[in-house]
């Protein structure tokens, strides 16, 4: 990368900046997990990868989604990839595709159901407090 960088040979527009680097980073994490076995390395990877392709796709394709949507697509995506390998984890990887999904195509849904947003109504806004509370619910609960 460095390199290429020094002789000044620019793959596509944007090869030199940091979304780049984040996607080599995060293929850097993907190989040895897939190669070696790494199974800890997959999320990483993924979310790394994914991070650093959203910034380089959300000013070139206009159909690339810009919400916090994405972000979760990205983690849960590692986390089934991540169960794939070790047998272990899927539930929680599915209910966060499915919850980045509806974060993603929000807007599309509401108006397929031909619902309005009229102030207190909205269950956007409500979201990250429930995405909250269940995260704090299994931090507390006992595991047996």
């Amino acid at each position: 990368y460095f390199m290429l960088q020094r002789a000044q040979i620019e793959l596509f527009p944007g090869f030199f900046d940091w979304p780049t680097i984040l996607c080599l980073i995060g293929i850097a994490f993907l190989v040895p997990a897939y190669a070696g076995g790494d199974t800890q390395s997959i999320l990483p990877g993924v979310l790394l990868l994914g991070i650093g392709l959203h910034f380089h796709f959300v000013n070139v394709l206009d159909l690339w989604p810009n919400n916090i949507g994405i972000f979760i697509l990205f983690v849960s995506l590692g986390m089934i990839l991540k169960a794939r390998k070790t047998n272990a984890g899927l539930l929680p990887g599915i209910l966060l595709f499915i919850i980045s999904l509806i974060t993603i195509y929000y807007d599309h849904i509401m108006s397929w159901l031909q619902i309005t947003n009229t102030g207190m109504a909205d269950p956007g806004k409500y979201w990250p407090f429930v995405l909250l509370a269940i995260g704090i619910y299994f931090l507390i609960s006992k595991k047996d």
